[in-house]
């Protein structure tokens, strides 16, 4: 690798024990060897490798090297004061930086892709296998294509994870974090698994319209891609069968998500849902126009009150779980210097786009108007009253905060306005909005705010990845108040996709492209973030977890069971009081 600094060079193909073998106890990566007689779709050239133990080491070693040598680089890369000495590595052969480098598999190559001195270095000198050090994509000369593998599959999961696992030292004081381990099936599970038939899950599917129900189908599309409530129903954990409840719509989820992944790729109409939603929620019956937010929280609280876990206190549901966070707000006795603090609950954050003064904000992007929604303002002397001046109210400051943020982040713009006095008529504000593919949160947080002096300087404490999130959902309401329709974007892995009720649009089909479902016009990322939001979710990029601790969700569930199991037995034993009753009166 000509040009580049040592430390670069031996990263990637010096000392390779350097960060192939530096794992987390208990997480050291595991190579199966086993290869199935069925798997047809195989690389025979990567097969023929791995029969050999040597060759086989020699490609997963330097596979692992590359891989450990990116994932820690891209960790550095996060901290300014190790950024700087963060060299790239440069193409051997036009020593061009390589933002992107592609690494032979069995030398110290390194090249660039574009301009193909990778491919051409594979064939001058007869290796068959490079490696895409970003991705962990493994090309194979010999078939002149990218190849899939489950042991390279595996090997660049364990190892990138490895590489977090030193790397976090956040969650637990003077402990790393909780060592990852790979599901193993038991014998129980490969027995039930043994008759399981496969279907493809393609996981996007377009909603018919049942008169006016854009604003369900919209809301529906944003719950279908959230991935923490995908997770939720798609592992069985309400089982709609199973189920005792009526006008359940914990059960329509998971009839929504068994529909969605199937293979099925028609249309489906959320009748159900809707005749559910009619009978639990008077305000959100008939074929009128609704908000799509109103919509949004109904739903979230039928789903709260019908799911498993769900309490006033404490709540463990899936809601909860995804949606829940805290306000606090901070109000400032400007005589005193008393403050009071009160914490809220928060499922969303509703932002406005005009200014406090009611004028139309200049510029509007999430940030400003999350700068507005934590600004400091002025309360009047008649407004609060300081609980330690006793003669008489001051003015004072009050300030809101995000305390705790929760693992999704659900925004809503206040585009409608309603008129409480006069006879002006509700109006829709269309200003635009821009919004990020990525947000940190960590300025609008209790703690960042709460800091003063030298700790301010040096920043929030922990890694930026505690307050990182990507955007997977735009909401966009087209037209006016009295005569409009909600459509919506949604991320579905790394693709970007626009759905307009039974229709939805992927970011890289040539037009036009008829399918059974409806027209697929092109859409990019570029279209959703030029769209006019009205609602956006965010997921956060690293989920928070107690390491060393039995997930609560899990302690839930065995409770759950034990407690299903008492009622069962008494039951039962009422059943046979009731058979001995029968019998002695008989006698």
């Amino acid at each position: 690798m000509s040009a580049s600094p040592d430390s670069t060079h031996a990263a990637l193909f010096g000392d390779e024990n350097t960060l192939s073998t530096e794992a987390h106890p208990g997480a050291t990566p595991s190579i199966s060897s086993d290869v199935s007689e069925n798997d047809t779709a195989r690389c025979s050239h990567i097969a023929s490798v791995f029969a050999d133990p040597s060759a086989k080491a020699g490609i997963t070693d330097k596979y692992r090297t590359v891989v450990a040598w990116y994932a820690q680089r891209t960790h550095d890369a996060l901290h300014p004061a190790k950024r700087r000495k963060i060299s790239s590595p440069t193409c051997n052969t036009c020593d061009q930086t390589l933002s992107r480098p592609f690494v032979c598999l069995h030398c110290s190559f390194a090249g660039c892709w574009l301009e193909g001195h990778i491919l051409n270095h594979l064939t001058e000198a007869g290796h068959a296998f490079s490696a895409d050090v970003k991705s962990g994509s493994v090309f194979c000369s010999e078939c002149d294509d990218f190849i899939f593998d489950d042991t390279i599959d595996d090997l660049y999961l364990a190892t990138v994870v490895s590489v977090e696992e030193r790397n976090t030292k956040f969650q637990v004081a003077d402990r790393g974090r909780e060592p990852y381990q790979p599901w193993v099936l038991s014998e129980e599970e490969s027995e039930a698994l043994k008759d399981a038939i496969t279907v493809p899950c393609q996981g996007r599917r377009g909603l018919l319209n049942l008169g006016q129900t854009c604003f369900l189908n919209v809301i529906l599309q944003s719950f279908i891609h959230n991935p923490l409530l995908r997770n939720y129903f798609l592992s069985d954990r309400h089982n709609s069968r199973l189920c005792k409840h009526s006008d359940c719509t914990c059960c329509e989820m998971d009839n929504l998500f068994t529909e969605i992944y199937s293979p099925t790729n028609t249309p489906y109409g959320p009748t159900s849902f809707l005749a559910t939603t009619w009978k639990v929620s008077a305000e959100m019956s008939g074929y009128a126009q609704q908000d799509a937010h109103e919509f949004f929280i109904a739903a979230l609280n039928q789903i709260h009150g019908t799911c498993r876990g769900s309490t006033n206190i404490s709540c463990n549901c899936i809601i909860h779980q995804t949606f829940a966070g805290q306000f606090q707000s901070d109000v400032t006795c400007e005589k005193c210097g008393n403050v009071t603090s009160t914490i809220d609950p928060m499922l969303d954050i509703s932002l406005e786009l005009r200014t406090k003064s009611g004028e139309a904000a200049g510029d509007n992007t999430l940030a400003s108007c999350l700068r507005r929604y934590t600004k400091a303002e002025k309360l009047g002397a008649r407004e609060y009253s300081c609980s330690k001046c006793t003669k008489a109210s001051h003015e004072a400051v009050k300030r809101l905060s995000i305390r705790r943020l929760p693992p999704v982040l659900s925004f809503q713009f206040k585009r409608f306005e309603h008129k409480t006095s006069g006879k002006a008529a509700p109006q829709k504000i269309d200003a635009p909005i821009r919004i990020p593919v990525t947000i940190n949160m960590a300025p609008y947080t209790t703690l960042a705010m709460s800091m003063t002096g030298k700790d301010a300087e040096a920043g929030v404490p922990g890694p930026d990845a505690m307050y990182e999130y990507d955007l997977f959902a735009v909401i966009n309401h087209e037209g006016q108040m009295d005569n409009g329709h909600y459509t919506n974007f949604a991320r579905f892995q790394d693709e970007w996709y626009r759905f307009d009720d039974d229709k939805y649009a992927l970011d890289c089909l040539p037009l036009p492209y008829d399918l059974t479902f409806g027209r697929v016009t092109p859409s990019t990322l570029g279209d959703c973030l030029a769209s006019n939001a009205y609602m956006c979710f965010y997921v956060k990029r690293h989920l928070d977890y107690k390491p060393y601790m039995k997930p609560t969700y899990r302690l839930a569930r065995e409770n759950d069971i034990v407690r299903e199991q008492a009622m069962e037995r008494e039951k039962e034993a009422a059943r046979m009081k009731e058979v001995e009753d029968t019998l002695m009166a008989m006698v």
